[in-house]
């Protein structure tokens, strides 16, 4: 079902961006964008992972530098009956972590300073396997890639925005006209675009991965304890909000970007409360 809903939205990738060329140079700008479409679908695919570390400049580490975080790591995938995922670190004060790759065989872990500081090793066990359960079931390669397609209609967006500013992009006065109205119609409509690319992401993948990282840790409540750290900690030290921290908000364990009506009307995420109790359920419950 991921691969399907992965070719869905490489599908509908480039269908924006043909239309986006269309508006801003005609015949020629979708031609264009058609060229772009099939480099940026093929790739998001083998490269996602890449791309998603790369904008945040995570580094990879070895076992010697953080034996603790490759040890929980290892056991845990070892656990999970998964191959060992790379192990990355992300020099950042709020605390957080994700998962990317394609698949299993291509995985990254990916872990902030922040939440190395604030959580203990039964808590971090709990996010990493929260994260090993994203790699299980393969959520990994649709989180990448909406990523990539979100931050790419993003980018639309600003383009549209500058080209309304500086009033089309040529032609006579009546096709300048159209273009300008058309470029508005972008940069209002992209940002809709990418919002409704993140919420087609499920919350209950989030759910599933929960329940998944509470049995590799172990206990629920460790990732319970986890969560709730982590949400006090993200509202204190939020990440640096932009267009690419919106658009692979929805990778990180918690939504790193900070703001009430964007967390409950926006957010891929569940309510982190709800999270939490659903955990604390399985705990009464002795599932683990």
């Amino acid at each position: 079902m991921n691969y399907f809903k992965t070719f869905l939205l490489m599908v509908f990738l480039t269908a924006i961006l043909i239309v986006a060329g269309g508006i801003m140079g005609g015949e020629t700008g979708m031609i264009i964008a058609l060229v772009l479409a099939a480099a940026m679908n093929i790739g998001s695919y083998w490269f996602s992972d890449k791309i998603v570390l790369s904008i945040y400049h995570a580094t990879p580490v070895t076992e010697s530098e953080q034996p603790k975080l490759y040890s929980i790591v290892r056991n845990l995938a070892t656990r999970g009956n998964i191959p060992m995922p790379k192990v990355y670190t992300l020099e950042e004060d709020a605390p957080n972590a994700f998962a990317t790759g394609r698949n299993p065989q291509h995985a990254a872990v990916c872990v902030t300073t922040g939440i190395m500081k604030i959580l203990n090793d039964n808590e971090l066990s709990g996010v990493i396997g929260h994260e090993l359960t994203h790699v299980k079931n393969r959520d990994i390669l649709i989180g990448s890639i909406a990523a990539t397609v979100t931050g790419a209609v993003s980018i639309l967006a600003w383009m549209a925005e500058w080209g309304a500013i500086l009033g089309g992009f040529g032609g006579g006065n009546d096709d300048r006209e159209g273009n300008i109205i058309g470029i508005i119609a972008m940069a209002i409509i992209a940002p809709l675009i990418a919002t409704i690319i993140q919420l087609a992401i499920s919350r209950q993948r989030e759910y599933a991965a929960d329940k998944g990282g509470a049995k590799l840790s172990g206990n629920p409540l460790y990732l319970a304890s986890a969560l709730n750290k982590l949400e006090a900690g993200n509202d204190k030290t939020p990440m640096p909000t932009n267009q690419m921290t919106n658009a692979t908000a929805h990778m990180f364990i918690v939504n790193p970007i900070k703001g009430v009506t964007f967390k409950k009307l926006f957010s891929t995420h569940p309510p982190t409360e709800d999270r939490i109790r659903k955990l604390r359920e399985m705990a009464r419950n002795g599932i683990a």
